[in-house]
């Protein structure tokens, strides 16, 4: 596993020319990833890498980011954090069509600026590969334009107005890119609609299964896991289309089974609490109140 430290190391490790800014960089995609032959490596960088990308290809590639998979066919913008893990093996004597830019951003570049704890808070930073951002056209050419705004920018002469001018122009690119997700939510209906019958099937299959008792209440990383998406990117998909977090979506869950309980049953409040999970009856009590404004019993009495 190789780590790239520095910009400049990733610049000479691909034999690029030394970059112009220590701390900032635009490269053309075609030059990072010139291949012929076989190819295997794996790497994680120490800085921030953003790249927009559109590559094909007729033979064997396979690209990994972290355990996932992912088809480079389409354009797509996508986000490396660091310390984040990718691998890469390509095995073909043909050339790969590639094209895009890859921008290379270093901590020490944000410091002292509003993104240096800003840049953390967009969710996309944690998606797997396959949740990369599907850009159309337009889209598409919104970015390039900030790509080549920051490059100019550091092309020219360096003065103290260049941090704080190219400092806005990542901010404009997150920000365009978080309102693109937000789209994509939308727009993408059938996978993201298959998603959430996948996540409905699986807690009902989870609160219907008696183990409930022992095992506690689902968590948001087994969910994800199980679903084979990031946790932030199933939060940021809920919260468009259902308007609720993926631990809201969960106690949304618990408070129906518990109001079936309590509907059709005649088993205790102690008993119910200790089905759904619960160690102490008091503690259902108390969540279910705060869900409902009612407490178990006079839920029960209402349908009486």
């Amino acid at each position: 596993m190789r780590r790239f430290k520095t910009i400049s190391e990733f610049h000479q490790f691909r034999q690029l020319p030394a970059p112009e800014h220590p701390l900032i960089s635009v490269v053309e995609i075609d030059r990072v990833l010139q291949t012929q032959g076989t190819e295997s490596m794996t790497w994680c960088y120490d800085f921030y890498a953003i790249g927009l990308k559109r590559v094909s290809f007729s033979h064997h590639i396979n690209f990994r980011y972290g355990q996932q998979p992912y088809d480079f066919n389409e354009g797509i913008l996508s986000f490396v954090a660091p310390n984040q893990l990718m691998s890469l093996s390509i095995d073909t004597e043909q050339e790969i069509t590639q094209s895009g830019r890859l921008l290379l951003i270093h901590p020490d570049f944000l410091w002292n600026t509003s993104l240096a704890k800003s840049i953390r808070k967009f969710d996309f930073w944690d998606y797997s590969v396959h949740e990369s951002l599907f850009l159309s056209a337009k889209e598409e050419a919104i970015l390039i334009q900030i790509f080549q705004n920051i490059q100019q920018e550091y092309h020219a002469n360096i003065d103290r107005f260049s941090k704080q001018i190219i400092i806005s122009q990542i901010e404009s690119l997150l920000n365009y890119a978080d309102r693109f997700y937000h789209r994509q939510f939308i727009t993408r209906e059938k996978s993201n609609h298959q998603l959430l019958e996948k996540l409905e099937t699986l807690l009902d299959d989870y609160f219907n299964n008696d183990d409930l008792a022992t095992k506690g209440l689902p968590t948001v990383q087994y969910i994800s896991e199980t679903l084979n998406v990031s946790s932030n990117y199933l939060r940021g998909l809920l919260k468009v289309l259902t308007g609720q977090n993926t631990q809201q979506l969960i106690h949304s869950k618990l408070i129906e089974k518990a109001k079936e309980k309590l509907s059709v049953t005649d088993f205790s409040i102690s008993e119910i609490a200790y089905a759904l999970g619960f160690e102490h009856p008091q503690s259902f009590t108390k969540f279910f109140k705060s869900k409902t404004s009612l407490s178990p019993l006079a839920y029960r009495r209402s349908f009486n």
